[in-house]
């Protein structure tokens, strides 16, 4: 479980967002930075279980809380969440992984699924669902995947992409640029002892997805 104190210092910083506010708290920073790598470490002890994760360290998977303000026209400096992508390689093996993130104000989630894939990932994508939507659909369309994760996030084209008809079957599918998948957690839900078990049944359920992408994306056939 998360101690309240992580919950409160993500809210302070929301409301000074400024390097000096963050120097002046960085002992509050590194506590509840040390809270959320047991987490995480917790949790990689926890889906090691059911997949092979390799040598993963929580250091693997936590992004930094620094934002990349080069290219923003926002220039707060820092993120207001603590989160990570855990999967083999961790956050920086470029697959599908399990996305966690941890912010205040329900805006908590656990997720993962395509997100910003290239061409031929997305083209990849595409013929997939063209030649065989009816086993993909049978695990996003599955009664338990849909109660916990009920919309499908990220960009869509507005008309039919180049080589396929607008009348195709599975029309939306394809119009997809995207295809990530969220379930949010409230902040008295992330405080319970019992988060933990709450983080990995949605796993269990979202795990089915993710191997398909990996198969789908990268030929991960060993994890599918």
């Amino acid at each position: 479980m998360l101690h309240q104190n992580t919950l409160n210092f993500l809210s302070d910083l929301a409301e000074h967002n400024e390097r000096e506010w963050f120097q002046e708290n960085r002992p509050r920073y590194e506590e509840a930075k040390a809270d959320f790598e047991t987490l995480i470490s917790n949790l990689i002890d926890r889906i090691g279980k059911i997949q092979e994760l390799g040598p993963l360290q929580p250091k693997d998977c936590i992004f930094r809380i620094n934002r990349d303000i080069r290219f923003s026209k926002d220039k707060s400096p820092y993120k207001l969440h603590f989160s990570a992508g855990i999967g083999p390689g961790g956050k920086g093996a470029g697959r599908v992984d399990y996305y966690l993130q941890i912010q205040p104000g329900g805006q908590s989630l656990l997720g993962g699924g395509m997100w910003n894939p290239t061409t031929e990932q997305l083209a990849r994508y595409r013929q997939e669902v063209d030649y065989n939507a009816k086993e993909f659909k049978t695990i996003i369309e599955n009664k338990a995947f849909r109660a916990y994760f009920p919309e499908i996030h990220g960009a869509t084209l507005k008309t039919a992409p180049k080589g396929y008809p607008k009348d195709h079957p599975e029309i939306e599918l394809l119009k997809r640029k995207a295809l990530f998948f969220a379930h949010n957690f409230s902040d008295q839900e992330i405080l319970l002892p019992d988060f933990l078990d709450r983080v990995m049944e949605g796993i269990v359920i979202l795990k089915p997805y993710c191997d398909y992408m990996n198969y789908t994306l990268y030929d991960e056939a060993e994890s599918f």
